[in-house]
């Protein structure tokens, strides 16, 4: 945990802020996936993750570098969890 504390102060603030909205925007991608494989419930909590992480990213980037810390390795874990569960990713999301 430290490691990660001291790799995150050592990027810009811009920098932090961009691995935030990217992290974000991988919450929503699993949150689709989960949505079309019925997997209501993380498809809402990984939505409603990524929608705070957007909303948040230039506070968290600039303000308290060890919560930041923390965000950013629940919002990985969640995207670990679910490629846990789903190891082979949907080749199209199209409903017929």
């Amino acid at each position: 945990m430290e490691e990660m504390t001291s790799i995150i102060k050592d990027l810009s603030i811009e920098e932090r802020e961009e691995i935030f909205v990217d992290i974000a925007r991988t919450l929503e991608d699993t949150a689709r996936e989960a949505l079309v494989e019925g997997d209501m419930h993380f498809a809402e909590l990984s939505n409603n993750l990524a929608e705070a992480l957007r909303f948040n990213a230039d506070e968290l980037a600039r303000d308290d570098l060890e919560n930041a810390e923390r965000v950013l390795l629940q919002a990985t874990a969640m995207v670990s969890q679910f490629e846990a569960v789903h190891p082979y990713r949907m080749m199209s999301m199209a409903v017929h």
